[in-house]
């Protein structure tokens, strides 16, 4: 039993390790070699020689820990967001607590039905209806006929498929199977609902229905919610706390805002003080008659309403008739643009030169930003710009606060063009 009357579920020391390879999760020679040590009381041999679930690095052993010492306790009424790269980890322990698999070490306490989104058409039978379907869910679920039948109409309906509901589900698309799906689980009141990545599948418009039906749930009828997503945005609306998870591991815990942040921060590795932009730089599109080189930060820790200071060197390869302009947009670490700056336009003389940018009062709200650089030719005012060089994530920054006080800081409008930033360049011989 679970000792606090307000924690549904509580995961203790939870771990899972499977043997790779294509025998799976373990062969009759292992599995009698593991009775055996038990019967004995003593503990599982291949225990000790799992390694880390790092899916990018080649290992020594054949097992590997999918999931490692995981520990978090959720309340009722809370929406916890399971955030992490793929391979971290997140899909396993949602089926662990999903009761699809057992853990193997470590055990899940729960208060309550379990419903379960993992992936596109589980627990859906293809040659049966929809109609027929939802009343085999709702059994799995724990559902008499007669709480099914008296949801069945509110299910139908949100999940916008009542002209296929008497069609077997093998002729669905995907996004109408999850449809159908999602309505199932939401509307047949479990106490805890677990949705894995599956909400991607679906359209905007039953996206934002669903994201609003789980607020509802949390919300209104205080139940659990349980949500997987790589979508940043919808985990910052939806949730109420996050756990990130890496290699298997918790490497974080706190509320929604701050798991993003730190799930981002370490995911984009962007260099802040200095950036060498080679030919292969992300998303670089370049015309070859000139290139940006390098970009240096002069200061990568500023303060708000304080000047960023970059230093450029450009290359030039071909003659170039006309002025050149100097552009780029500021983004946030949701990759969302915050902004625009567009330097007065400049001669390039010589085949290298460098140039001074300061951008001026910006007034960024504090948190971590990376600039898109680009190098273009024509007039803003005529519309015949034609890029020669472009650089995205060019180089990172970050903004702290003066007074420290949230509040006092503007938050621009994120939406592209809102904000012109005011910015000069100096030439460099």
């Amino acid at each position: 039993m679970i000792e606090h009357s307000d924690i549904i579920l509580k995961a203790e020391n939870i771990s899972k390790q499977y043997r790779l390879g294509l025998v799976g999760t373990g062969t009759i020679s292992h599995d009698l070699n593991r009775w055996w040590h038990r019967i004995r009381g003593k503990q599982d041999p291949y225990l000790k020689v799992g390694e880390s679930n790092d899916r990018s690095t080649k290992g020594q052993s054949e097992y590997v820990w999918a999931l490692q010492d995981i520990n978090f306790e959720v309340k009722r009424g809370e929406v916890l967001g399971i955030i992490g790269k793929n391979g971290a980890g997140k899909s396993t322990l949602l089926k662990i607590l999903s009761k699809v698999t057992g853990p193997t070490t470590g055990e899940i306490k729960t208060r309550g039905r379990i419903a379960s989104l993992l992936e596109v058409g589980t627990g859906f039978h293809g040659e049966m209806t929809g109609r027929e379907n939802i009343y085999l869910n709702g059994a799995i679920l724990g559902m008499t006929k007669k709480e099914i039948a008296s949801k069945i109409d509110e299910i139908i309906d949100f999940s916008g498929c009542e002209r296929y509901i008497d069609t077997p589900v093998k002729r669905y698309s995907s996004g109408m199977t999850v449809r159908l799906a999602f309505a199932v689980a939401a509307f047949l009141e479990p106490e805890i609902l677990v949705i894995d990545e599956v909400l991607a599948v679906g359209d905007a418009e039953f996206q934002k229905k669903a994201i609003g039906k789980m607020q509802d749930i949390s919300r209104g009828d205080g139940r659990t919610v349980l949500f997987v997503s790589h979508n940043m945005a919808a985990v910052k609306s939806l949730c109420t706390r996050g756990v990130v998870l890496e290699h298997g591991k918790v490497v974080f815990e706190g509320n929604q805002i701050e798991s993003v942040n730190f799930y981002l921060s370490n995911s984009k590795k962007i260099e802040r003080r200095e950036s060498i932009l080679k030919p292969s730089h992300r998303q670089r599109k370049t015309s070859g008659l000139v290139e940006l080189i390098k970009i240096s930060s002069k200061e990568p820790i500023v303060c708000v309403r304080s000047n960023l200071n970059f230093e450029i060197l450009i290359k030039r390869h071909k003659k170039i008739k006309g002025l050149l302009n100097l552009s780029g947009t500021i983004c946030n670490q949701n990759e969302e643009a915050i902004g625009s700056f567009f330097t007065k336009p400049f001669e390039i003389i010589d085949d290298k030169m460098i140039i001074n940018l300061s951008i001026n009062n910006h007034n960024l709200t504090f948190g971590e930003y990376f600039i898109n650089i680009s190098l273009s030719k024509g007039s803003l005012a005529d519309s015949n710009l034609e890029d020669l060089d472009h650089a995205y994530e060019a180089i990172g920054f970050e903004v702290l606060s003066e007074t420290k006080d949230k509040n006092s800081i503007i938050k621009w409008n994120k939406i592209w063009g809102d904000v012109f930033f005011e910015s000069n360049i100096e030439i460099v011989q």
